[in-house]
């Protein structure tokens, strides 16, 4: 189908795509993705029963069949309202006209990054202080309020992409700074940059425990002052989510949000199952939801206690926007479909594993698209040489309380005698979803699990599940780990 989309009136697109999707929503989700869209979305098209005047979007059925005009814009709203349309500005702006962070992060610093406009005296200062590096290399003596102020606006910088920015992270934000200002090269320095470095770090921790003494959730829930001191990991968005631990919507109560939990208990009983009334509950206690997962990081039954619906598939894929504002099964497809040919070409060149010829050959018997994905997912250990499998294979006829011994996290092969009946997903040795059938929808809601229980990927399938998240699903892939940044390089590389 092929769309006209209006962004602005100096920014009109064409896009060509296989299929619309089925809900409104899921428009929004594929419009965010392909257009680089955030915020609430607001769609609208051209009625030919009016003349082709623009109309709000309310169902699909109202688009024309083979091409449409759409007209689309970010509401920017600073609460959530439905299952996939997500806050997720990252500005917001004071009265002054300056930016404000929010606690919606990108998670990722844009290369290369764009350093911030300083205050007046602060950019009259740099602009003479460049002109004389030019003129004739003299560095300019920094003040202590001068460098205080750089610091500032950058760390205000960082913490709109990213709370917790690594150490690549401040190596890539101090030369920029230099590059953009070489008057603040450091002498006798190699790099021209490594005290700003440290410096900047050092200012990223006092300006942390500024937001957090103001009571922002993703931080105050690592306060040492709890009395917890030295307690457990780091509590922060580690696979690259944009609304890890969101406040408390506006008008709303924990109070009220328990109401409305206990409210979505007591329909998931029912014999008759109300799912929009669930999806609306849902949404509107995702923060609830969030708080109890990353604060008490309590065990996966107790949270299927509490969060019945998160444990049906269409919550799964839910929640997993509400985090990442990525389509969960479309994400990981379309990877797979990417990197099909360049995949499977990868594992024949390393046809000495016997995992991966054995898994090759079954594509002799069934060479379809839905079987070529499945190899690829399951290759992925053996190719990696993870410590453990993703997968484990059982027969129909063996007994069931013996079928998850053992397994933290997975996917279960029923197999009748030779052939495979359904997947089963895994978690903690307890069965989440018990019937699905195919591989890859299988490895897709596990994902999906992992992202909404906070759960960190296994010691033993790391790189696996980094390769899944970061080159198939593409959420963080500027930053891997060297094994995988060498397998993405290769993929790129390899002809198809």
């Amino acid at each position: 189908m092929l769309l006209r989309v209006i962004l602005s009136q100096d920014d009109i697109r064409r896009i060509t795509i296989d299929s619309m999707p089925e809900t409104v929503d899921g428009l929004h989700l594929m419009l965010k993705n392909k257009l680089g869209l955030e915020g609430d979305l607001v769609v609208q098209f051209q009625d030919p029963e009016f003349d082709n005047e623009l109309c709000n979007l309310s169902s699909m059925s109202e688009l024309p069949k083979d091409k449409v005009t759409l007209k689309v814009y970010s509401k920017n709203l600073e609460s959530y309202h439905t299952d996939s349309t997500l806050d997720t500005a990252s500005l917001s702006t004071s009265s002054e006209g300056s930016p404000i962070p929010s606690t919606s992060h990108t998670r990722q610093l844009p290369q290369p990054f764009d350093i911030p406009t300083f205050s007046y005296d602060v950019e009259l200062k740099l602009k003479k202080g460049n002109e004389a590096f030019h003129e004739d290399g003299t560095l300019l003596d920094v003040s202590k309020d001068t460098k205080s102020d750089i610091l500032d606006k950058i760390a205000e910088a960082i913490y709109v992409h990213n709370a917790y920015p690594t150490r690549e992270d401040y190596d890539l934000v101090s030369q920029a700074l230099v590059d953009k200002h070489p008057c603040l090269r450091e002498p006798g320095s190699v790099s021209g940059w490594y005290c700003w470095k440290f410096s900047l770090k050092f200012k990223m921790g006092n300006f942390r425990q500024k937001l957090r003494l103001a009571g922002c959730p993703e931080l105050k829930i690592n306060s040492r002052s709890s009395g917890t001191p030295g307690k457990g990991k780091l509590k922060r968005a580690r696979k690259s989510e944009v609304n890890f631990l969101p406040d408390i919507p506006v008008g709303k109560t924990q109070p009220s949000l328990e109401e409305e939990r206990t409210e979505m208990v007591t329909e998931m009983k029912k014999r008759k199952i109300d799912w929009q009334k669930i999806k609306g509950l849902m949404t509107s206690t995702f923060s609830l939801r969030r708080k109890e997962i990353v604060e008490d990081e309590p065990p996966v039954a107790d949270v299927r206690e509490r969060w019945p619906a998160l444990f049906s598939e269409r919550q799964i894929e839910a929640e997993f926007a509400r985090l990442t504002s990525v389509d969960l099964k479309d994400s990981l497809f379309a990877g797979l479909d990417k990197y099909l040919l360049r995949f499977l070409g990868v594992y024949r060149a390393r046809m000495g594993l016997v995992e991966l010829n054995s898994l090759l050959r079954t594509l002799d018997i069934d060479g379809s698209n839905q079987r070529q994905r499945a190899v690829v997912l399951m290759g992925l250990p053996h190719y990696l040489k993870d410590g453990s499998t993703l997968y484990k294979k059982v027969q129909v006829t063996d007994a069931e309380e013996d079928w998850t011994k053992g397994m933290a996290v997975g996917i279960l092969m029923v197999a009748q005698i030779d052939e495979l009946v359904r997947f089963a997903v895994v978690l903690e040795e307890e069965i989440i979803f018990p019937s699905i059938s195919d591989f890859p929808t299988a490895v897709a809601l596990l994902m999906g699990l992992l992202f909404a229980l906070n759960i960190d990927y296994p010691r033993g399938l790391r790189y696996t599940f980094e390769v899944i998240q970061k080159v198939l699903m593409d959420i963080g892939g500027g930053q891997c780990s060297a094994l995988v940044h060498g397998l993405k390089n290769r993929l790129l590389r390899k002809k198809m």
